[in-house]
């Protein structure tokens, strides 16, 4: 312990070093339930690439795991700090380098905030789409971690379509720059998109090139009630095949609803049993807005309510946003699932799950981003009741095996960390396991970036 402060102490700034348990431990996980963590041997608050690569040379001299962090909203257990560890906190290096309204590019340290990017290109009249529900606080070097979604990706896509170029510190310390900040480039392998989602596992992103959209016209949304959850996913299907577009399409069951109500006074509808929202960014939102409203009607909801305004749009979409945090109201812990599977599969997916809520006696509150499929079931429960807590996580493991079983992926946007490292193996199958373990020893042949994540 004593050389490894030392040696980091010969390159870095004496406030960038922390080691009072106090606080070290307040870095020891993400936002994830039941995820083991470490302690933490100290944490590392770096400003400059070149502290990340003397942080990196380091760790590789002294055989010390290093665990990259950003803000820790994670929901997977993919921060969490293994014993003895680094934690190489980058949400210090938060500088937007350069904003480009002609290449359409934005070149941004890892720290920086997501809201804070979204807001200063939105001034230039650019847009950076991802949107994760914690946007106001994640930070990009962990959306890229994670590959993370939000709200727009029905019509704008994930994180991954946005990263150009990175510039990453490998475990030895050495720089290595991917992609590029053109238009388009095919030159190699991809390995941006390698570091896309691979939670640190590969290496240290210090700088990335994002890609910008022009803003596009501030959306309208409608809300559609529903008597049922296939009747709300009957209209998703509806829409989609019809060749809608909406910015974005989101469903909350009755429970979420009811969570919402209670915490924020929203005054949503609590007497139906599922809610969607769409809206339009498009030059004739209203008129889409209209076709959509006849095809949720047609598939039997009960009312329509489109939003007269902007400002009423966003207070639909604010309950939307409010979901996550208004269902861990209800007990004392929540397990968040994360199951994406095709838009044709989502009604028997929010079937499944409420059967299981009923099997193990759960409440299990759904908000969805429908137009892609990716459901957010969020299992409540009470952490100090021993009995509940065991239901809690096998209803989850069942949770994840459904969405599988109807031709799904474990994780749409959240990641697998700690929290689905089983479950990615069951997904992934054995030959695929073998090759990602490979290429983890690639870049990391003594095992020290984020060990025991992922596989």
């Amino acid at each position: 312990m004593d050389d490894l402060l030392e040696r980091l102490r010969e390159e870095l700034p004496a406030d960038a070093v922390i080691t009072d348990p106090d606080i070290t431990g307040s870095y020891a996980h993400d936002m994830a339930s039941f995820c083991a963590a470490g302690s933490p041997a100290v944490v590392v608050l770096p400003r400059t690439v070149e502290q990340v690569q003397h942080v990196m040379r380091t760790a590789t001299a002294l055989r010390v795991p290093v665990v990259p962090q950003g803000a820790r909203t994670g929901l997977s257990g993919a921060a969490n700090a293994s014993e003895g560890c680094i934690v190489l906190s980058l949400v210090k290096m938060d500088r937007i380098l350069e904003i480009n309204p002609v290449d359409r590019v934005a070149v941004v340290e890892p720290g920086v905030v997501n809201a804070v990017l979204s807001r200063q290109v939105h001034e230039l009249g650019l847009y950076y789409p991802p949107d994760p529900s914690s946007w106001e606080m994640c930070t990009i070097g962990g959306n890229i971690g994670t590959a993370s979604g939000g709200l727009c990706c029905v019509k704008y896509g994930v994180t991954a379509e946005y990263v150009l170029g990175l510039e990453v510190v490998l475990a030895d310390g050495r720089l290595m720059s991917t992609g590029r900040r053109t238009a388009k480039g095919v030159a190699g392998y991809d390995l941006t998109r390698l570091f896309v989602g691979s939670e640190g596992s590969l290496g240290i992103v210090v700088k990335a090139v994002l890609a910008l959209r022009p803003a596009p016209p501030p959306q309208l949304a409608l809300a559609a009630e529903f008597s049922s959850a296939a009747a709300a996913c009957d209209a998703v299907v509806r829409i989609m095949e019809r060749g809608h577009t909406p910015s974005l399409l989101e469903l909350m069951d009755r429970t979420t609803i009811e969570a919402v109500n209670r915490m924020a006074n929203m005054g949503l509808p609590d007497s139906t049993e599922a809610l969607l929202l769409a809206a339009f960014d498009t030059p004739d939102a209203a008129a889409d807005l209209a076709a959509v409203g006849e095809l949720c009607t047609a598939a039997g909801a009960t009312q329509v309510v489109p939003a007269e305004d902007v400002a009423e749009s966003e207070l639909l979409l604010q309950a939307r946003r409010l979901s996550l945090t208004a269902l861990e109201t209800i007990k004392s812990a929540t397990m968040i699932d994360d199951v994406c599977v095709p838009r044709s599969r989502l009604a028997a997916m929010l079937e499944g799950t409420s059967a299981i809520a009923a099997k193990y006696g759960l409440t299990i509150g759904v908000c969805a981003h429908a137009g892609d499929g990716n459901t957010h079931p969020v299992v409540c429960f009470d952490a100090a009741d021993e009995d509940e807590s065991r239901r809690a996580r096998e209803s989850f493991d069942e949770i994840m095996a459904l969405g599988l079983e109807l031709g799904g992926t474990i994780t749409g946007e959240h990641g697998v960390g700690v929290l689905k490292k089983e479950w990615l193996a069951r997904e992934l199958g054995p030959v695929g396991i073998e090759m990602q373990r490979a290429v983890k020893h690639a870049f990391d042949p003594l095992g020290l970036l984020n060990p025991g994540k992922l596989f």
